[in-house]
C-alpha cells in the first residue's frame, strides 16, 4: 500500500500546470549544477614496462604536472572536447573515434566539476609535441613508475586508475 502525501500530491499537480519553460526554469534554480571538463590520459604505445604519460606543465610551474583537459564548450560532446584539447594543447590531432572512455568516464568531484575522461595510446617517438608557451610551458612523457610532481587535482584523478603518489591511498579507487 502507498501512502500519499496530500501536501506532495498537491506541489506536483500545479507544478506539472505550468508551461514546460517554466517548469524547466525552476528545476534548472534548484538542482546542483557542475562545471563539466574533458581529461585525456594519454599513453607510450611504444613504451615498456609500467608505460608512459604525457603530463604539461602549466603556469604556475611551481603547480606541479598535469593532464591535457579544459572545459566543454557549450553543446560540446565530452569525447569531443577531449579531442580539441588535447590538439589545443599539445598538438596531437586526433579524431574523437580514436579516444575511448576510461572507466571511470566520469569523476565527480566534491567541489562541484565533473571530468569525462578518455584513454589513447600514440608512439611517442612519431609524436610531435606543439605547445604555446601561454597556456601550456613544456608537454613531456614520464615514466609511471617516476612521475613528477603532480598538481593536487591530477594526483587524485589519476588515482582513481591506480596510477601515480597516491593510488590505493585516500583518494584512490573507483
Amino acid at each position: 500500500m502507498t501512502r500519499r502525501s496530500p501536501v506532495r500530491a498537491l506541489f506536483y499537480g500545479l507544478f506539472y500546470r505550468l508551461p514546460f519553460p517554466l517548469r524547466r526554469r525552476l528545476v534548472r534554480l534548484a538542482v546542483p549544477k557542475y562545471v563539466v571538463g574533458a581529461v585525456a590520459l594519454v599513453r607510450d604505445s611504444e613504451a615498456e614496462g609500467a608505460g608512459r604519460l604525457l603530463l604539461l606543465r602549466q603556469p604556475p610551474a611551481r603547480r606541479g604536472w598535469g593532464l591535457p583537459a579544459g572545459l566543454l564548450e557549450r553543446r560540446e560532446a565530452p569525447i569531443v572536447g577531449a579531442a580539441r584539447e588535447l590538439a589545443e594543447e599539445t598538438g596531437i590531432r586526433l579524431s574523437p573515434d580514436d579516444l575511448r572512455p576510461a572507466v571511470p568516464n566520469a569523476i565527480v568531484h566534491p567541489q562541484g566539476w565533473v571530468d569525462m575522461v578518455f584513454e589513447v595510446e600514440v608512439p611517442a617517438s612519431t609524436t610531435e609535441l606543439v605547445v604555446d608557451g601561454a597556456e601550456v610551458q613544456e608537454a613531456a612523457w614520464h615514466p609511471i613508475d617516476h612521475l613528477p610532481q603532480l598538481t593536487t587535482a591530477s594526483a587524485r584523478l589519476l588515482a582513481r586508475y591506480g596510477i601515480g603518489p597516491l593510488a590505493g591511498g585516500a583518494h584512490g579507487g573507483a
